[in-house]
């Protein structure tokens, strides 16, 4: 019965570290991708997606340009370019536990304390008379009396 026990408190371990790990991986990567900034670029040629392109340039079609001259191309060209900039956060905000007001201070650590004593064990009664056996019935004194609760 206590290797039951031991074994599901071992299990209840190693998933914990296993969801810490995880989340602080996970965390860090959220950090590291909402501070990045990218581009994504779409080439189209009249109303056709050609091309699109993470962090690079887009290739361009060749749109009958073999003989033309660049003017020419650069006036009269059904070619369009669309680019958007995702731009991340340029500086992150630290805050402690002294930034935040009274009322969040408050609950904050009214629900820490409460979720740590969660998983206390209750406090053992003390029973003063448990090593003490009752004297002997020598008489019962209800039944000579007569006194019975109803």
């Amino acid at each position: 019965m206590k290797t039951h026990f031991f074994n599901f408190l071992y299990f209840c371990m190693v998933i914990k570290r296993f969801l810490h790990k995880s989340f602080s991986v996970l965390l860090a990567l959220l950090v590291l991708f909402s501070t990045v900034s990218f581009t994504i670029e779409k080439h189209y040629c009249g109303d056709v997606l050609v091309d699109v392109a993470l962090f690079t340039e887009a290739q361009k079609c060749d749109m009958g340009t073999s003989g033309m001259a660049q003017e020419a191309i650069t006036k009269n060209t059904c070619c369009k370019d669309e680019v958007k900039l995702v731009k991340g956060q340029d500086e992150l905000k630290v805050s402690t536990f002294d930034d935040l007001n009274f009322q969040q201070q408050l609950f904050i650590t009214t629900s820490a304390y409460a979720f740590v004593n969660l998983f206390e064990g209750l406090a053992k009664q003390v029973s003063p008379h448990k090593d003490y056996s009752p004297p002997n019935l020598v008489a019962d004194i209800q039944v000579l009396d007569q006194v019975f609760i109803i």
